[in-house]
């Protein structure tokens, strides 16, 4: 199926006088999740990990992709005439060099510019200059020959209500409009729409976000949508408070209309190419992001609900995790069948939305496959001996969840033990660690490796990510990564900010390990040598003991963790029944 699709693109190429074309992973908001109409990369390629592209020559059809889906790749990809190129980086751009290399002089580069940001555009016409290539921006050629592809989705949008968001949208605009330094402020990343007038939707599997673009002036805003979804009371209601609704595809119109000497300020790595060429020439501002910055600093209502979201996940997950245990002694379980099960606890919880992600429940070599994604048709069963990755999140109204546990069925093996302690070990320098006003991503993701690379050990991917409130999983612009390329590894850290602590190790096709929870920063005092900071763990659940390697483990080390298993289960024990906190003390009992 998919070598006949390739050869469906190549004729459309060849009539179209098209030598390569560009398939990203995003839609038209360089979103990293997308709704089934914009998954064009995955269409073409059979390749449906959240992150990579694909270009398509005569010769040759390529898919770009970083370490943490190099086995889902290859598994993907192994029916079909693409070949894998091995990223040695997440999101490092080293496809672009490869065109260059690849295009004849003066050849033709296409693509559908809507999936491309001003930035990505800019960087692959810089590459092609040196062939004279030239690149066409509005051809969708997958469209063309994707008969039964999917609309745009037509959900309705509902309000979060500011008792969750702790301020009001006239709030969040007004200090907008104190950061604009232009006319006006063109918004087109779903999360910042959905968060600056504090709406959300159902159009992307696990993040509650709505298609929309958006502008904001220094007295009114525009969201530009399907005016459909939007509930006749809320629609009056932001009327009222000088929001007006128009039509999805009129954003780029009322750009081109707007009067010459109004400036407009965008981001230039959110912001399409196709719709930033709507703006008059000479007017258009390349300058921060402004809601990006504002959206990761949670509020003092968020950070509350964030922390009673926690406790409600607790509850889940000790309720999955003793199904778990119970089960698998009377019968394999499909790795599919925890994810549902799992699910149906939060449910419960109340206040629930939906999953944050599609549940990562990887048993024995599945483990290795840091996104993988259980399939009922092909997924592993759980038995009574192996370890055991699961990597899961909530959507709830008052906060957004992200947590990982590895635990053992059976005995652990030394080697796993050794792993798991180093890991174990890392996970608690970055959790523990107190540092100064300015420190970068990139300063502190070391700290969670030290112990791995002390041992010639290592794994592929970032420490940690951004995470929103009631939004994406993953959120911009803060993380903990290796290397500068993204904001990950540049941002500096801020109080009010929630990131991932997450490191891991990965035996391939063995086991995988990682230990996850969320964490605030906050304040950690002022002296002489300047402001510092520190994190304060938010996510509460116990870590697995059985496998941690005493011997490796310092005083300092024990210390944080029976102080963090304290916590855990003083804060979520008085949610509990009787018997789920015997199994909490269980697991959470002093180790020495």
């Amino acid at each position: 199926m998919i070598n006949e699709r390739l050869k469906a693109l190549r004729a459309v190429m060849q009539e179209n006088g098209i030598d390569a074309y560009i398939i990203p992973s995003s839609d038209a908001h360089k979103s990293e999740y997308v709704a089934e109409h914009w998954a064009t990369r995955a269409w073409i390629s059979g390749f449906t990990g959240s992150a990579g592209l694909a270009i398509v020559t005569q010769e040759h059809a390529g898919l770009w992709t970083d370490s943490r889906y190099f086995s889902q790749a290859e598994t993907q990809l192994a029916e079909s005439d693409f070949e894998l190129h091995k990223q040695g980086i997440p999101h490092a751009p080293e496809h672009r060099a490869w065109l260059r290399d690849n295009i004849k002089e003066g050849g033709v580069v296409a693509c559908d510019g809507r999936q491309f940001s001003v930035g990505d555009i800019r960087a692959i016409e810089k590459k092609l200059k040196a062939k004279n290539a030239s690149l066409v921006l509005d051809k969708d050629l997958i469209d063309e020959i994707w008969e039964d592809r999917p609309s745009l989705p037509t959900a309705p949008i509902f309000e979060h209500d500011v008792k969750y968001a702790g301020k009001s949208r006239v709030e969040k605009l007004a200090e907008i409009r104190e950061e604009m330094t232009a006319d006006y402020y063109l918004v087109t990343a779903l999360d910042e729409i959905a968060w600056a007038f504090n709406l959300r939707g159902n159009d992307v599997d696990c993040n509650p976000v709505f298609y929309a673009f958006a502008m904001i002036d220094h007295d009114s805003a525009w969201i530009f949508m399907d005016i459909d979804k939007v509930p006749e009371d809320l629609a009056n209601k932001l009327y009222e408070e000088g929001i007006y609704l128009k039509p999805y595809e009129f954003a780029e119109a009322v750009l081109e209309s707007l009067e010459e000497d109004k400036t407009v300020q965008f981001d230039r790595g959110t912001t399409n190419i196709l719709l930033y060429n709507g703006i008059q020439e000479g007017n258009a501002k390349a300058e921060k992001n402004i809601i990006q910055a504002l959206k990761a600093i949670k509020n003092e209502t968020e950070i509350k609900h964030i922390r009673n979201a926690m406790i409600k996940d607790a509850v889940a997950l000790t309720r999955l995790f003793r199904w778990l245990e119970k089960t698998v002694e009377e019968r394999g379980i499909p790795e599919t069948e925890v994810a549902e099960v799992l699910a149906n606890f939060r449910k419960a919880q109340g206040e629930y939305h939906g999953e944050s992600f599609d549940a990562i429940v990887g048993y024995k070599g599945n483990g290795a496959i840091v996104h993988y994604r259980a399939e009922k048709e092909t997924c592993a069963m759980i038995e009574k001996d192996g370890v055991l990755l699961l990597d899961s999140g909530g959507q709830y109204y008052d906060g957004t969840t992200d947590i990982t546990r590895t635990i053992r069925l059976g005995e652990p093996t030394e080697q796993e033990k050794f792993c798991y302690t180093k890991v174990l070990k890392g996970h608690i320098e970055l959790a523990s660690v107190v540092f100064p006003a300015g420190t970068r991503g990139a300063q502190l993701d070391t700290l969670a490796r030290m112990h791995l690379w002390q041992a010639n050990l290592n794994y592929g991917h970032g420490t940690g990510h951004g995470v929103g409130f009631f939004l994406n999983v993953h959120e911009g612009p803060q993380g903990f990564a290796p290397s500068p390329v993204t904001s990950r590894g540049t941002t500096v850290f801020k109080s009010g900010m929630v990131t991932s602590n997450e490191p891991g190790f990965y035996k391939d096709g063995d086991y995988g390990i990682r230990i996850e929870n969320l964490v605030l920063c906050i304040d950690a005092g002022e002296n002489e040598y300047g402001k510092w900071l520190k994190f304060s763990d938010l996510t509460l659940f116990p870590i697995d003991t059985r496998l941690i390697q005493m011997e490796q483990m310092t005083s300092r080390e024990k210390k944080w963790l029976n102080e963090y298993h304290a916590r855990v289960f003083e804060e979520v024990s008085p949610r509990m029944e009787a018997d789920e906190v015997a199994w909490l003390r269980e697991k959470t009992l002093v180790i020495s």
